[in-house]
């Protein structure tokens, strides 16, 4: 089984590998949709982001385990293989969905039984049983795909010294690096309907369609590349180096569309929370009652999330160019350096008793 996501054409080809290496059918399930509405805006409207990383493997992944229970079931398996290494995070994610969606079934991850110790050795494998490869040991970096991102790991990216070969032909797939991006910006406006991108430059679509054509103008501007050195689940520090042109506009959107739409109490709690969330998702509890009630809180705090950004991209910049809601908290009448109606002499009050607490440990600090 396996799941598009939106990986392109890595699904070409697949039924001819698995019914060559052992298969008897081949499912591949259509989960753009799902995975767009029901994994990623969910974690967008939560403005989960796990140590700057917008999450793009880690919400992929409930989705098609999902999926892939779904098959298991209705073709009376009694187990679950899947190919995750034993060092990353992905095994855990798919195995507690798989957890949540059918308990009992037994799961069979070969990395974690048999001799294989590195990808090399996994090249070897393929190679020694005919299993046809898109890859070769050059160019093997650990790569996943999907329509959110595009994440790099290995070779020259296991020392955190060396730079990422952003302008070497072939490296980035969704985009160009800053520095062969134009240099005249471009501009993206985006509608919002409590929370949930509705409208790009004024054109209704999906959600799907909408990140779908800011992956493009956003990578074409060197947009949502990212460097880091992350803590994985499992315990050790990972370097990645991750391509997410229009998810990082999309959140730089709507977390403009926020700053004047929530009230400061609830903005706040939210912005704690979304730490939270973001550990759920990347550490692959997305289906746990504690996401589910963030969930909850989340959707209750996007319903006056509603209006329009204006955004500049330039060389790997996304500058705010404007943001307009008929929910918007900012009053310029009260806000101005100029006259108005708000009467400055109510500080002095608010001040004294703001400060009484303070003034009052002055006091007894000084009697002693």
């Amino acid at each position: 089984m396996a799941g598009d996501v939106g990986q392109g054409d890595e699904l070409e080809g697949l039924e001819e590998k698995a019914l060559k290496t052992g298969a008897s059918k081949l499912y591949v399930m259509h989960l753009q949709d799902d995975y767009v509405d029901n994994y990623i805006i969910p974690t967008m409207k939560a403005g989960a982001i796990y140590e700057d990383y917008l999450l793009g493997t880690s919400h992929a992944r409930p989705c098609i385990a999902k999926g892939l229970v779904e098959i298991a079931l209705q073709e009376g398996a009694d187990a679950i293989a899947h190919g995750c290494t034993g060092k990353g995070n992905d095994q855990v994610r798919f195995e507690l969905a798989v957890k949540h969606f059918a308990p009992s079934m037994p799961i069979i991850a070969p990395w974690r039984e048999w001799d294989i110790k590195s990808r090399d050795e996994e090249i070897d494998y393929a190679e020694a049983h005919n299993v046809p490869l898109r890859i070769n040991r050059e160019t093997n970096y650990s790569k996943d795909k999907n329509l959110w991102h595009l994440s790099h790991e290995g070779l020259d990216l296991e020392d955190p010294g060396n730079e990422p070969q952003y302008e070497k032909e072939g490296f980035l797939e969704m985009g160009v690096s800053p520095v062969n991006a134009p240099d005249t910006p471009a501009y993206v406006t985006i509608d919002f309907e409590k929370g949930v991108p509705v409208a790009l430059d004024g054109e209704k679509m999906s959600a799907k369609d909408i990140i779908l054509k800011l992956n493009k103008v956003g990578g074409e501007n060197g947009i949502g590349l990212l460097d880091i050195v992350e803590n994985r689940l499992v315990g050790m520090k990972c370097r990645g180096v991750y391509e997410t042109p229009g998810g990082s506009i999309l959140y730089k959107a709507h977390e403009t569309l926020e700053t004047i739409t929530l009230d400061k109490m609830t903005m706040h709690e939210k912005q704690k929370l979304s730490i939270t969330f973001a550990e759920l998702v990347y550490n692959g509890q997305w289906f746990t009652p504690l996401r589910e009630a963030l969930s909850a809180f989340v959707d209750k705090t996007q319903e006056k999330v509603t209006g329009t950004v204006k955004l500049k991209l330039y060389k790997g910049n996304i500058i705010k160019a404007g943001v307009w809601s008929p929910n918007s908290l900012y009053s310029e009448s009260i806000a101005t350096f100029g006259e108005s109606d708000y009467d400055q002499a109510q500080a002095a009050g608010f001040i004294n008793l703001y400060g009484l607490p303070i003034a009052v440990q002055a006091m007894v600090d000084g009697k002693k």
